[in-house]
């Protein structure tokens, strides 16, 4: 793994600042963050396919898997909590999103598979871990709703457009170059099994 750096991030992101970072780097962000689970990202890909406008944009901008707990106080949306989601349920159709949309972060809990990372890899994404069960830090960092979309999927289901700042921290869980600190996790572990068992083989 690479030595851990601590890094501020605005948006719009550009390739070259994701491509910059590697696993471990513990990131903070600032600018506008979007929500999205997997009935948004079925609806995205639903309007891409029958090539319909979509009504915002993630082009340089960072997608959140998450379902927040907002309420709307007078005329304005207050967010109470806003942890992440896990992100494997989003698996089978982020790359195309990725792909088509110019997401350049992704930001949930515990990690996303070889689609993903690959796509990452291609078209220069990463992926940011953000702890479970700090969804009311989370939502301290949330400034304002900026906008919500997709209403009709119910509040944790909607595309909810934030503004936020120094939200974080998040771990650079994959990066765009194809590394992932859950399968370094993964090897490793592996290789320690193999010398615990080899070690009680030897005393047999």
């Amino acid at each position: 793994m690479m030595g851990m750096r601590e890094i501020e991030l605005h948006t719009p992101l550009s390739e070259r600042e994701i491509r910059s970072l590697n696993v471990g780097d513990h990131i903070f962000i600032s600018g506008t963050l979007i929500t999205a689970r997997d009935t948004a990202h079925k609806r995205m890909i639903q309007y891409m396919r029958e090539k319909r406008e979509m009504p915002f944009s993630f082009d340089g901008l960072a997608l959140y898997h998450c379902g927040p707990l907002v309420k709307k106080v007078k005329d304005e949306w207050v967010v109470l909590a806003a942890g992440p989601t896990t992100s494997m349920r989003m698996e089978p159709l982020e790359a195309e999103v990725i792909e088509k949309l110019g997401v350049r972060l992704i930001i949930g809990k515990g990690g996303m598979g070889d689609k993903t990372r690959n796509a990452m890899k291609r078209y220069g994404a990463a992926y940011g871990v953000f702890t479970g069960g700090d969804a009311v830090l989370a939502a301290k960092h949330i400034k304002r709703v900026v906008h919500v979309e997709w209403l009709d999927l119910g509040i944790p289901d909607a595309v909810w457009i934030f503004e936020v700042k120094r939200f974080g921290p998040l771990i650079v869980g994959m990066d765009s170059h194809g590394r992932s600190l859950y399968e370094q996790v993964r090897v490793k572990a592996t290789e320690n099994l193999s010398s615990i068992l080899e070690t009680f083989n030897n005393y047999q």
